[in-house]
């Protein structure tokens, strides 16, 4: 299943490059010129979009919880330690160990051990 999704400025512009390599449609918050966006306009844009909103930014994740207006999900990468090949690589294990279908409204955490899904009580 193809999703669309907004890639933060968090993360390397290689994530929105490796999601539009296996099919989905991708656009990072860079590339649109919304770089220093805050958190609450940016949680705006993926909602109205549409979008999957992939992130390493955990305050912007927690908004999922706290929100009643969602975007279509959030990825949450958390590494112990931030690097650009640390996420490259939680980015070939979403696209290679998840698939999207079926979990529109979730929260997904990608860690280097798992991948972790969390649905809103009220979808459960």
């Amino acid at each position: 299943m193809a999703i669309r999704a907004k890639v933060d400025e968090d993360l390397p512009a290689e994530v929105a490059d490796r999601l539009r390599e296996a099919g989905h449609d991708a656009r990072s918050v860079v590339e649109q010129s919304l770089s220093g966006t805050p958190d609450d306009r940016l949680w705006n844009i993926a909602c109205d979009e549409r979008r999957w909103l992939i992130t390493a930014d955990k305050g912007l994740a927690a908004k999922w919880a706290l929100e009643a207006n969602a975007p279509d999900g959030v990825v949450l990468f958390r590494l112990p330690r931030e690097s650009r090949a640390g996420y490259l690589r939680l980015i070939e294990l979403l696209l290679s160990e998840f698939s999207f279908e079926g979990e529109i409204g979730s929260i997904v955490v990608v860690t280097p051990d798992a991948i972790r899904i969390r649905r809103r009580e009220s979808d459960i």
